[in-house]
């Protein structure tokens, strides 16, 4: 029997583990094959490697849920404890290649919660992929909206994101509108480059089969037959949200990205993205995903860093 122990830093012990440990009590019901036991700020694991993993997956992403919403319950412990179950039952159809880049590499979900997100997206017509830069939640995003494309299930791709902050002041920047949006949507671009062909790209560009644009030309819209990805929705206000969840029109997908540790919105502004998954939380049909920093998959410092300022946060 092998062991594991997790030593936890800067938790409350009875936000997370629960009052008289009911979280981790829990927990241990689910693998009753297997021996957690909690004592102070150590939980031990005791069982079997496969058992072992499927544990320490379930404690991080309990630990990334009490780092963003400061308390672990009950009703948090049992969803995680089927999600993880799901994702072990699950097909491998999650790890297959999603579209094949211009330069000719595959393009697929890489970790875990990047395999989650592909899941959600084809469970959901609505799906929050909520965590820090570089976790590929954008750039999976993109790859789920071009597949989409090129199976002809969507005719058109429309990707936005709020430019300049939230407020979308782009007056004081020189140029006409697109070179004024440009650098903001720069990511997407070069994400699409990677995917579509510059030609093809073009084409699509120009005949609004792909359409990028800042959020605010999406009001009075009614978005149908698209695959829609909202991107940077951190910084949204609760307003600007609202007004583009109730684009959806019919046959329509959409993905909204977010970090809610960028947020650039002035301090007396709530962000439209924390709001909504507040309120959003409990519907049928809306995926929520969070990502973390074991799905960094820019250089190997990244998640390093990710990981001192989140010490250093707390």
């Amino acid at each position: 029997m092998l062991e594991k122990i997790i030593t936890l830093e800067n938790v409350s012990l009875v936000d997370f583990l629960g009052v008289e440990n009911q979280n981790i009590k829990e927990l241990a019901t689910a693998f009753p094959e297997s021996k957690i036991i909690s004592r102070g700020n150590e939980i031990r694991i005791q069982g079997t490697a496969p058992q072992i993993l499927q544990i320490n997956d379930i404690l991080n992403s309990l630990l990334s849920h009490y780092n963003r919403f400061g308390k672990v319950t009950h009703d948090n412990v049992v969803s995680f404890i089927k999600k993880e179950d799901e994702d072990s039952q699950a097909p491998t159809s999650s790890d297959e290649v999603l579209v094949y880049g211009t330069r000719g590499f595959k393009i697929q979900a890489k970790t875990k919660n990047q395999r989650r997100l592909v899941k959600s997206a084809v469970e959901n017509d609505l799906v929050f992929a909520i965590g820090p830069a570089g976790t590929g939640k954008t750039y999976i995003s993109v790859a789920l909206a071009v597949k989409a494309l090129k199976n002809k299930d969507v005719k058109k791709i429309i990707i936005t994101r709020p430019a300049v902050e939230a407020g979308e002041n782009l007056g004081f920047l020189p140029g006409d509108l697109q070179e004024k949006i440009d650098p903001y949507l720069r990511p997407i671009y070069d994400a699409l480059g990677d995917m579509v062909p510059s030609e093809k790209l073009k084409y699509y560009r120009e005949n609004g089969v792909i359409e990028i644009a800042p959020l605010a030309y999406m009001r009075g819209r009614t978005l149908n037959n698209a695959y829609v990805l909202l991107d940077e929705a951190q910084n949204t206000t609760p307003m600007q949200l609202k007004m583009f969840l109730t684009r959806m029109g019919p046959n329509s997908k959409v993905i909204i990205t977010g970090d809610g540790s960028q947020i650039d919105l002035p301090k007396n502004q709530h962000s439209g993205l924390a709001e909504a998954i507040k309120v959003l939380r409990d519907i049928k049909g809306i995926g929520f995903v969070e990502l973390d920093g074991s799905d960094v998959v820019r250089h190997k410092l990244v998640k390093d860093i990710i990981k001192a300022y989140d010490k250093h946060d707390k």
